[in-house]
């Protein structure tokens, strides 16, 4: 039976290996070099700078590297460049805080006229207050003034009121009744129009003896107290400026008759006469003429 796989007449084989035609007779065949002979790479191993067999001619490409971390050496060297900025900018302020002889913007400034010092104006009256009754009027005998108290013009048109301390009370200034029908005269009511205050101010220490006087409480006990004499100085002011205007002089309190009707301190059983009114309107019509 013929080989189904022999070659056909004439034709080599071509799975035989050729013969070497240059081969003599009878010699050896050539033998491959023994693994790991000297001088020779291991059989199946690329010679050093050859590529593997099998694998493209050309250099493998080194791996990709990330961005990452170049990103991150950009945000942290801009970090940094900032820190050193505003290092620089607190430096240079705290240098001209520092400085011995700042630099002042001038600015061109409307002098007095040669010769004329610019006066500054009066100060006002940081105690003025404005009145809605009559017994604010009191405050100018403390050092205030009244914002819409009447205008003082002349002393003939003036209006007037007066307030008096006392012994016992003496930053306390409670009105006192004048001649209703003198033309100083103001009601109550008509406290806009009042431009005079006059102030009964109590002399320290002028108090003095004056009658025993017998009264009876609104609890039916009996006691006597000691009516006291005094002396009062009076003075006028405008009541809107608060500005002295004139004296009125000494005015008494006498302690000669034992009133209807009086206060006493409770204590000492003491009880105050009050500023004659008689020489209180003499003393206004005399400066209000």
């Amino acid at each position: 039976m013929s080989d189904p796989y022999a070659p056909p007449p004439g034709q080599p084989d071509p799975y035989r290996a050729p013969s070497d035609p240059y081969a003599q007779p009878g010699s050896p065949q050539s033998v491959p070099p023994s693994y790991g002979a000297p001088g020779q790479q291991p059989y199946g191993q690329p010679a050093y700078g050859q590529q593997p067999y099998g694998q493209p001619g050309y250099a493998q490409q080194p791996p990709a590297k990330s961005k990452k971390g170049l990103i991150i050496g950009i945000v942290v060297g801009a970090v940094v460049l900032l820190l050193i900025l505003c290092g620089i900018g607190v430096a240079l302020i705290a240098n001209a805080a520092d400085d011995d002889d700042p630099i002042v913007p001038t600015t061109p400034t409307r002098g007095a006229t040669p010769g004329n010092s610019a006066a500054a104006p009066p100060p006002g009256n940081n105690n003025a207050i404005t009145a809605d009754s009559s017994s604010d009027f009191g405050d100018v005998c403390q050092g205030g003034s009244i914002l819409n108290a009447a205008e003082y013009t002349t002393p003939a048109s003036a209006k007037a009121y007066v307030f008096a301390n006392t012994p016992t009370r003496k930053t306390s200034w409670s009105y006192k009744s004048l001649d209703s029908r003198a033309s100083y005269y103001a009601k109550s009511s008509d406290y806009a129009q009042v431009s005079v205050v006059g102030c009964l101010a109590y002399v320290e220490g002028s108090e003095a003896a004056g009658q025993k006087c017998d009264i009876k409480t609104s609890d039916g006990t009996k006691l006597t107290l000691d009516y006291m004499s005094s002396r009062y100085t009076l003075t006028f002011h405008n009541a809107r400026t608060g500005e002295k205007i004139g004296d009125g002089g000494t005015v008494n309190a006498p302690a000669n008759r034992c009133p209807s009707f009086l206060t006493y301190n409770k204590e000492t059983l003491k009880s105050y006469a009050s500023p004659d009114t008689a020489s209180i309107d003499a003393a206004l019509k005399k400066q209000l003429s």
